[in-house]
């Protein structure tokens, strides 16, 4: 229920505040997709990058059979999650790291790193699973951060949008904040503020595939993988919650 205890990890053991506010998960995936990035930009000539895309991007028609791709459906196994760290171009890569900065902050302190990782990779492979459904039996390949941020935003929206809860420690007598309680779906909708955002979120993305109708040209956006890692994180988040603290019982 509390996020209060995980932002001692944002601060340095003199009390001072760290240059990078962001906590520490949160920098490792910006530095991990960065790395990846350059690496394809200023290391690996167009073979090279060329290779590194076919084997960790995410292809769905590699499991039907006679497609012939070199491999077979073997990268099936860690292209799900693999996909989420290569990006189409600059523009693409800093865009998924401004969302993941803003929405995954929030869960990172509450849940902290490893379920962090999990409700990320777990949500880029329901984004990859969603994608493959509504694209096979084409060939297509997705890349790009967005099924594992989208699941991080269903996330932070399950708690970001509760009022916050106010204690006494039972010690001091002290009023201390708690932090915001997880709200069950119901609540959620029932949340002018979370209804209209998640409600607006849903709708904006569904309504991708039929851009093209209005502009007249394709728009490369996996709308599919958005709505994909959203749902997942927003019905996996809850798996993540402690059991509340001793002074939690005093809340009013």
């Amino acid at each position: 229920m509390s996020d209060e205890p995980n932002h001692q990890q944002n601060q340095a053991p003199d009390g001072r505040q760290p240059a990078i506010l962001l906590p520490g998960v949160i920098t490792a995936l910006l530095g991990l997709m960065l790395a990846v990035h350059l690496a394809r930009t200023l290391v690996l000539n167009e073979q090279g990058d060329a290779q590194l895309v076919y084997w960790l991007a995410f292809i769905p028609a590699r499991g039907l059979p006679g497609e012939g791709f070199d491999g077979g459906w073997i990268p099936l196994v860690w292209t799900p999650f693999t996909h989420a760290f290569l990006h189409a171009g600059w523009e693409h890569l800093l865009i998924n790291c401004a969302w993941l900065a803003i929405f995954g902050s929030p869960v990172a302190r509450r849940y902290g790193t490893w379920a962090t990782v999990i409700l990320f990779l777990a949500s880029a492979a329901a984004g990859a699973a969603a994608f493959a459904v509504t694209t096979l039996p084409g060939v297509q390949v997705l890349i790009g951060a967005s099924g594992g941020v989208a699941g991080l935003t269903g996330a932070a929206c399950r708690f970001i949008f509760q009022p916050v809860i106010v204690g006494r420690d039972p010690e001091s007598g002290e009023t201390r904040v708690l932090g915001r309680r997880t709200a069950s779906l119901g609540e959620l909708m029932r949340n002018q503020r979370a209804g209209f955002f998640i409600v607006v979120w849903l709708v904006l993305n569904a309504a991708v595939p039929f851009l093209p109708m209005l502009i007249g040209q394709s728009v490369g956006i996996a709308w599919q993988a958005h709505l994909g890692g959203f749902l997942a994180g927003l019905f996996l988040t809850p798996l993540f919650e402690r059991r509340p603290a001793a002074p939690e019982k005093e809340r009013k």
